[in-house]
């Protein structure tokens, strides 16, 4: 092993930037790999491409004639590009992506000349083995099926020589087994209850479509040092190393000037991403050394999350070409920031208004405040369900560091805006006196446009803060999928606001109130009701936990806690009443999470004890024999007088023979702590178990190596330190 780590570094030393020439401009390589309405134009029929657009757009459901024109269309169009095989594109409960390649190619049965085929049945619907997959329960019997449905939503898309088309993925029993399917469910519910909700303002109004703008954070470590750490390789983070010297504390990679090697592969990544219609915009180093952010324009939810998931496919291949891995995992290297995924989240009309930004006029400003009150108001009643959708294993070390959020769910909306939530809930109860509503029309409502000019601060430690026109969901961690947040944040409002509508109603039938008395009555009841959620302090400080207990938030600081809050009453009446997912779909949700968290420290805890064992007490036997000689010949030359001598080596082998009884007892009591978890049969108390009787050695077995590796021969420590891992360039 030392050898390895010496070969590593003498590899990534000697590394040059792979040579790259972008092929053309960006706008003209935008799409060329997405079977989108310019591709669609040229090798559909009219009626195909209509049908195609019917179900983009209404909802329609495609003829079965219809998809044979559109599949045979869609597969001329991947043999010009030199495809060879399609496959169904989908996203099952395992974090990543998953397909199953088909070629084109067929033999005929009468033995005439092979033929490339796609028909609409394959087009349409697959049956890949689901026996595999998580399935949280929902398959109880030897039936192990699974179908995969195409989502014409989402175009298809080429990627190397394949096909991709996008799918959902449901059982045998008709229950979703994806990220994908409860997603375009309940971005119709949205869809609906906040048109519903924009007639108040604009009968125009026909659809309402949530977007999301994700930001990507990873770290890009070279290959052959990634390679050289087992930990890394296996658990995505390093399990132990002693924190560099210089870290990040001085700032000086956040923001600067982009290394060449990691410039070219971002280069070469975007156009990849051009190609795949990912419309990625920005790029910059982040705060850790090594780590780097990209982001795209903002799209239309459902595309987004795809785009999303390619893209960290994507990012992986590109990276193999330049030598790099990409690590997303939320806390990779101790010391340094982690990895995060801000998920940034609004509305809009089709008649092209975003409804979370304020505008020029009163009345669209009162929509903006309709909008934003009610968000606010879904977050309060359901904040440690939203807190559940962004809990998993690694994600658990990001939160709560200074780097991240913490683990309680609170809303930033800044200074100005707070003002104006105040002096609307000052306004008289019931109908408004003339003088009231032109007062709070133009002295509240309508500072907003002026006050959001300067309202800069975005308080980076809030988890769910408002930026001006969006709110910024910042606790989703870098290696999630976004449809699980995504999911519960839009059935969350998308509640509120059917809710909001039918009390407004109410008012304006049973009171005989005008709309916008009705409207201003509700949210001035809303703001009453949600101040406990609203914080603008320091999220990172001891005085805000104490606070948030008092006001009643819940802060669940680990996993096994946080996910409790899925099965609850009313997180399963809330899904359910939406038809965003049954209860057993929730529930099913539930324990494949759950059964995640614990085999993901599991296996940490194995491999930490592999390596603590088998790499660090060998390397510091080593050194400690190598100390050993030297104290006797010290002995043979000085006599009596060698202790006075050889006194510091002395200390440093009794030093090394008490951090080695520490690896060896600790790992032999954290194994047997995972013996007695493997034994329980229910999920919830194994991963408790692992959680708060297994995990807790890692650390006290990590102070153990780390100190260690301060002692042992650096020429003979086996393990990549952390110093070449994110300082070699």
């Amino acid at each position: 092993m030392s050898t390895l780590r010496f070969q590593a570094l003498k590899e990534a030393s000697t590394r040059k930037p792979v040579k790259f020439e972008e092929s053309d401009r960006k706008s003209n390589l935008f799409g060329s790999n997405v079977f989108n309405d310019k591709a669609m134009k040229q090798f559909l029929t009219s009626d195909a491409f209509k049908g195609v657009q019917g179900a983009v757009q209404h909802g329609t459901k495609i003829d079965r004639k219809l998809a044979d024109y559109i599949a045979m269309g869609m597969k001329e169009w991947a043999l010009s590009k030199g495809v060879t095989h399609y496959t169904h594109w989908f996203q099952p409960l395992t974090g990543t992506t998953a397909e199953k390649h088909d070629a084109f190619f067929e033999t005929s049965p009468d033995g005439s000349d092979p033929v490339e085929k796609l028909g609409g049945a394959q087009l349409v619907q697959q049956e890949p083995d689901a026996s595999s997959f998580p399935n949280g329960g929902i398959r109880n019997t030897f039936e192990a099926r699974g179908y995969t449905a195409w989502d014409p939503t989402s175009p298809a898309f080429i990627f190397g020589t394949t096909l991709c088309i996008p799918t959902v993925f449901i059982s045998y029993t008709g229950e979703a087994l994806d990220y994908k399917t409860p997603l375009l469910r309940v971005l119709t519910v949205i869809d609906d209850a906040a048109t519903e909700v924009c007639k108040y303002f604009d009968k125009n109004v026909k659809k309402v479509t949530a977007t999301l703008g994700w930001e990507q954070e990873y770290f890009l470590i070279d290959s052959a040092l990634a390679n050289s750490r087992p930990d890394l390789m296996m658990t995505g983070r390093t399990l132990l190393g002693h924190t560099s010297a210089k870290g990040q504390q001085l700032d000086d990679h956040y923001f600067g000037s982009i290394p060449t090697r990691a410039l070219v592969y971002m280069r070469d990544l975007e156009q990849e991403c051009m190609l795949l219609g990912i419309p990625v915009k920005t790029r910059h180093n982040e705060v850790a050394p090594n780590q780097f952010e990209l982001a795209p324009i903002f799209e239309e939810t459902n595309l987004a999350v795809d785009h999303n998931c390619l893209l960290m496919d994507v990012m992986q291949k590109v990276a193999e070409r330049h030598h790099f891995k990409v690590f997303f995992h939320e806390k990779p290297f101790k010391g340094v920031n982690g990895s995060g995924k801000h998920n940034n989240w609004s509305l809009a009309t089709d008649t092209g208004i975003n409804l979370l930004s304020p505008s020029k006029t009163p009345m669209s400003n009162l929509q903006f405040l309709t909008f934003f009150i009610n968000t606010i108001k879904a977050v309060h009643d359901n904040e440690s369900l939203l807190r559940a959708a962004i809990a998993s294993a690694s994600n658990d070390h990001r939160l709560g560091a200074n780097e991240a959020p913490p683990a309680i769910i609170s809303v930033f909306i800044g200074e100005q805006l707070t003002k104006v939530l105040d002096e609307l809930e000052g306004v008289t109860a019931g109908k408004l006196s003339p003088e009231e509503k032109t007062d709070l029309k133009l002295n509240v409502v309508g500072k907003i446009p002026d006050v959001l000019l300067d309202n800069t601060d975005r308080n980076r430690t809030s988890p769910f803060a408002f930026t001006g026109n969006k709110f910024e969901f910042r606790a989703v961690g870098s290696t999630a999928n976004c449809s699980n947040s995504m999911t519960t944040l839009n059935a969350i409002v998308a509640k509120q606001l059917r809710d909001f509508k039918v009390e407004v109603d109410a008012l304006i039938e049973s009171k005989d109130m005008k709309k916008d008395d009705a409207i201003f009555n509700v949210l001035r009841d809303y703001i009453k009701k949600s101040k406990k959620i609203l914080f603008e302090g320091d999220g990172y400080s001891e005085e805000w936990e104490i606070e948030a207990a008092k006001r009643g938030l819940s802060n669940f600081k680990t996993t096994p806690e946080a996910l409790k809050a899925r099965i609850s009453k009313q997180s399963l009446d809330l899904f359910s009443e939406l038809n965003v997912m049954n209860h057993v779909e929730v529930e099913a949700r539930y324990e494949i999470e759950l059964e995640e968290y614990t085999k993901k420290v599991q296996i940490e805890g194995r491999v930490l004890g592999d390596i603590s064992k088998n790499h660090v007490i060998p390397t510091a036997i080593r050194y400690q024999n190598t100390l050993i000689t030297n104290v006797k010949g010290l002995k043979d030359i000085f006599g009596d007088d060698f202790e006075n001598i050889a006194k510091e080596q002395i200390v440093l082998i009794k030093q090394i023979s008490k951090h080695i009884e520490g690896i060896n007892s600790n790992v032999l009591a954290m194994t047997n702590e995972r013996k007695k978890a493997n034994t329980l049969t229910d999920a919830q108390e194994m991963a408790e178990a692992y959680c708060n009787n297994v995990k807790p050695y890692f650390d006290i077995i990590r102070k153990h190596c780390d100190k260690l590796e301060l002692l042992v021969d650096n020429e003979i420590w086996t393990l990549t330190k952390y110093r070449e891992l994110l300082f070699t360039k």
